[in-house]
């Protein structure tokens, strides 16, 4: 496959977000395939990488970063690699196009509005980064505005003129971030248009997406993901599925049709809440959600003596536990889907499942082309019936 328009990034380079940027997308696969094997053939067979048909334009989250060079012209874009200088980025090969224009013509609009660039080193001037997200599947548009102070002069001039140009924004958010700090949103936040979340939909289920929402950023490729993960699982409608790490309840709530009775459990209360209104808006009763260590909660399960059939695990990139690997060998599922957005950390973690647990399948997809970054979702079940 070749590159859009035979082109190549020029900014890739400076940006260094696309380590794959000027490697074939045949080759990019073959690499990923590659390295997932080296790492897990040990546990079983490693299928063909799921690819995509289209891998550009692909991230339905963008983020821009707002700088001014020296003669006072504002840009926008990312850092670069290794540092907090800001590469002026118009476009991008994996960013979805339309949030793309709209952050372009945001800065456009800052030289008719005056509004500065934040500084970083001597805190002067107001915006400091735009935050867009689209439902691919509803067009509903995010807009996240992060000033460094919490008036925007003339808004509602701003949002009627944003608006007009890109009438597809459901919603814009001014968030504020005032702290010399390397995180991008800031607690305080104050809706300027619309509801102030979007909702996309994904597999037959609706999501409602806010500023702060976990959201997988490829939604053409999570289908392909969770359809896998959930057909691995073996649901029958018979059974008893706990999700552990659930997030804002994504997977849970799809495999929620196919199942008995779901459990959800996150530490993260802004994330449990999300997920309890998903699972009101999709009407789904066979769900509850628990705010708690997903470790702990199971370790207490299996001493109230609680069976589950299917663990679903989607841990952060640093993978999981010792602890929590534990605690899923004491709760005794007849099978475990681990969805891992890390290999290295996957084939550590499977040690770890060994000898009580063994792989039954293993399937890799690419859900970041042009990065070096692979998902891969396996299968397991007890040695005892294999």
């Amino acid at each position: 496959m070749g590159r859009e328009s035979g082109q190549t990034c020029p900014y890739s380079k400076a940006c260094g977000g696309c380590s794959y940027q000027n490697v074939s997308y045949e080759e990019q696969l073959s690499k990923k395939q590659a390295w997932v094997e080296k790492l897990l053939k040990g546990y079983g067979k490693v299928e063909p990488i799921v690819g995509m048909a289209y891998p550009y334009h692909y991230r339905n989250k963008v983020h821009a970063v707002f700088g001014q060079k020296k003669g006072g012209e504002i840009i926008c874009g990312t850092y670069e690699a290794g540092s907090h200088r800001v590469v002026d980025i118009p476009e991008c090969l994996i960013e979805d196009k339309i949030s793309t224009a709209i952050i372009r013509d945001i800065k456009d609009l800052m030289r008719s509005f005056k509004i500065k660039p934040y500084n970083e080193d001597t805190g002067y001037g107001l915006l400091r980064h735009v935050l867009v997200r689209r439902g691919f599947a509803t067009g509903e548009v995010i807009v996240v505005l992060v000033l460094g102070d919490p008036i925007l002069p003339s808004k509602n001039n701003f949002v009627k003129a944003l608006t007009k140009l890109h009438p597809e924004i459901t919603t814009i958010i001014l968030n504020v971030n005032d702290k010399s700090t390397s995180m991008v949103l800031g607690e305080q936040e104050k809706v300027l248009y619309g509801k102030g979340f979007i909702v996309d939909e994904l597999l037959g289920c609706r999501f409602r997406i806010s500023a702060k929402s976990f959201y997988q950023v490829n939604p053409l490729q999570t289908k392909h993901l969770y359809r896998k993960a959930i057909s691995l699982a073996g649901l029958t409608g018979k059974e008893r599925v706990l999700d552990a790490y659930c997030g804002t309840g994504t997977i849970g709530l799809i495999a929620a049709a196919d199942a008995k009775e779901v459990i959800g459990v996150e530490l993260n209360r802004d994330a449990v809440r999300d997920a309890i209104t998903n699972a009101k808006q999709n009407g789904i009763t066979k769900e509850q959600f628990i705010c708690a260590d997903a470790t702990e909660y199971m370790i207490e399960a299996a001493g109230r003596g609680e069976h589950f059939d299917v663990v679903f695990m989607d841990p952060p990139r640093a993978g999981s536990t010792k602890e929590f690997v534990n605690g899923v060998k004491q709760l005794a599922p007849e099978r475990v889907v681990y969805i891992s957005c890390n290999p290295e950390t996957l084939a550590r973690d499977l040690k770890w499942f060994a000898p009580t647990y063994r792989v039954e399948e293993i399937q890799p997809f690419d859900m970041f082309p042009f990065t070096e970054h692979c998902e891969t979702c396996c299968s397991l079940v007890p040695t005892e019936s294999g």
